[in-house]
């Protein structure tokens, strides 16, 4: 069973969504919040599997939510939902430890895919809010050929802890390992996608398959 507490400011959204999430029997929503401050406290308190997160709320937005409990030490794999196709709610949301992005319009289907993804540790972020970032990102100078060097297995691991926001620090701790270590794969991993900083190397990491 997937516990999720659920974060909108929209009564009628908050009561939608908890219907459909818990239709599939392997769900169970075990709090809801109506702004950032009760995203924050339920979810400190009740330590879901998983956050279902609005963007944008009254009392704390969802990338604000994000960073406080990120903060805190108590984030979980979280999921952001909006009504807005926005690049920098995207960006922003991915620096502060989102594991997906989907907007409010989507299936059903799509979304239990994405809860069950993310609840187990990978990261989901819809394509077409990511389509032009991609392009921008492809775009860049110091970018290598359309096939860029295969990444080692513990690069792709590194890679995708970054993608859930987390630090050298964090990721080396994860490992057993010195921060330099992680630094330097970070190093090798951003010179063999040809980019130049974490974001667009977790950007072009989804491009290529690795997240």
């Amino acid at each position: 069973m997937i516990r999720l507490v659920i974060a909108d400011d929209q009564a009628l959204v908050r009561a939608g969504l908890r219907g459909l999430v818990e239709l599939p029997g392997d769900f169970e929503v075990v709090a809801e919040a109506a702004d950032g401050t009760q995203a924050i406290e339920l979810t400190q308190s009740h330590k879901p599997d998983l956050l279902l997160l609005d963007v944008r709320m009254p009392a704390g937005t969802g990338i604000e939510v994000l960073a406080e409990l990120r903060r805190r030490g108590a984030l979980p794999p979280t999921l952001l939902l909006t009504t807005f196709d926005d690049d920098a709610a995207l960006l922003e949301g991915m620096r502060a430890g989102a594991r997906g992005f989907l907007l409010k319009d989507v299936t059903p289907e799509r979304l239990y895919e994405a809860i069950r993804r993310v609840a187990r540790g990978e990261s989901l972020f819809q394509p077409a809010l990511t389509a032009r970032v991609l392009e921008q990102a492809a775009a860049a100078p110091g970018q290598p050929g359309a096939h860029p060097e295969a990444l080692t297995p513990r690069e792709t691991e590194v890679l995708r802890l970054m993608a859930g926001g987390f630090s050298n620090k964090e990721i080396a701790r994860a490992f057993g390992t010195a921060e330099g270590t992680i630094k330097n794969h970070v190093s090798s991993l951003l010179s063999k996608l040809g980019v130049r900083d974490r974001t667009r190397a977790v950007l072009k990491g989804m491009q290529e398959g690795y997240l």
